[in-house]
């Protein structure tokens, strides 16, 4: 019986060697490469809010004050009940020339949906190169538009880094940027690879033309989530994608202050990612089974003492290589303190994943 869980052990090492080298690897050593021509036509910026006064207020001044020298701010209120309105409507009059807003009413048809709201904010927008973010967001500097589309000169898809305040003395904190670079390191270095299958809606840039050629999010809008993910997934190429992660290229959100908030909201991540194509779930559901099964296996075969030398030899090579890779990655995106507590994070992260994966299987998340 252990010999046969030490083949199994030994696949699901070379599967975990496969995606960090070759795959994450692609990312993680790269070069970051500017585009050959400047890019400087108009951008529109979209935000949606939804119950979003407090984070508006303090934020919208970091976009307002965008070193770009050509782009709009186009403000959507999704049906909000706080004073989210009436917040947009006192920059608006601070800021006539540069702000637009969107005042989305309740519609029977597609209640509750921000795909709706945001359809109503791409119609108005006056510029065909379109860059989004959150009102919970904001950018880390004032060159964050620049970054983004300089892109736009080669492509219709450019992918950012959305990433998380750092909170001292918090494991919490660690842990969801942890969840989040890993994130990140997957989207970037498929799309490195030529197999794009996401974004964040946090930090996002595409084209007017390129949403309108698809009808938009008609093919997933009974699916409340999934605007960014769901949407890139549908119309991303290799020919048509790229990255951003110079440090200027990103932005910055509050992350959840509690594990129940968290676990809620990658409820609803991981359920829309059940939609993705069959080729990135099953890459996707291979990542996270032979994570799952490398590390049960080896604690079976270690507290066996069966073939322990090899056993611990491979531990220690896949340590050094994801070390490498997750070291390299996380200096792209400003996340060296992680890299310490890599082995920690990733074993504690593999069953909280397991938890929300047998919590969505008995119910679904219902929320937005």
């Amino acid at each position: 019986m252990l010999e046969y869980l030490l083949i199994a052990f030994i696949a699901m090492f070379c599967i975990q060697f496969i995606f960090y080298v070759f795959i994450f690897g692609a990312f993680a050593f790269s070069k970051r490469k500017l585009p050959n021509t400047a890019f400087n036509k108009p951008v529109s910026v979209l935000i949606c809010a939804k119950n979003e006064a407090k984070n508006l207020k303090k934020n919208l001044p970091y976009f307002i004050n965008q070193s770009y020298s050509n782009f709009e701010l186009v403000l959507i209120n999704d049906r909000s009940r706080d004073k989210t309105l009436e917040i947009m409507k006192e920059f608006h009059q601070q800021y006539p020339t540069k702000i637009k807003i969107v005042d989305v009413k309740e519609n029977e048809q597609f209640w509750g949906s921000k795909k709706y709201a945001l359809t109503l904010g791409i119609k108005a927008a006056s510029n065909e190169h379109l860059l989004f973010s959150d009102a919970d967001c904001k950018p880390v500097s004032e060159h964050w538009i620049s970054e983004m589309t300089q892109h736009f000169s080669e492509k219709d898809i450019v992918l950012g880094y959305g990433a998380y305040t750092k909170v001292k003395k918090s494991f919490l904190n660690k842990l969801i940027r942890f969840e989040t670079l890993l994130t990140a390191i997957q989207y970037f270095s498929f799309a490195k690879i030529g197999s794009p299958y996401m974004g964040v809606g946090r930090n996002l840039a595409y084209t007017k033309s390129l949403f309108f050629s698809v009808n938009g999010f008609a093919n997933h809008i009974k699916i409340k989530s999934g605007d960014d993910d769901l949407f890139i997934n549908q119309v991303a190429t290799k020919n048509n994608t790229t990255n951003c992660f110079s440090v200027n290229s990103f932005t910055e959100s509050k992350p959840k202050t509690t594990f129940k908030n968290w676990i809620l909201q990658k409820r609803r991540h991981v359920s829309t990612a059940t939609h993705y194509k069959p080729v990135h779930k099953f890459l996707l559901g291979l990542f996270y089974s032979s994570q799952l099964l490398f590390w049960l296996l080896s604690i079976v075969l270690i507290a066996f003492l069966f073939n322990w030398i090899v056993v611990a030899s491979l531990i220690f090579t896949r340590f050094l290589i994801q070390n490498l890779v997750i070291g390299f990655s996380a200096k792209k995106l400003n996340e060296n303190d992680l890299v310490v507590l890599t082995p920690l994070l990733e074993i504690f992260l593999i069953f909280v994943q397991l938890f929300i994966f047998i919590k969505n299987t008995i119910s679904k998340p219902h929320h937005w």
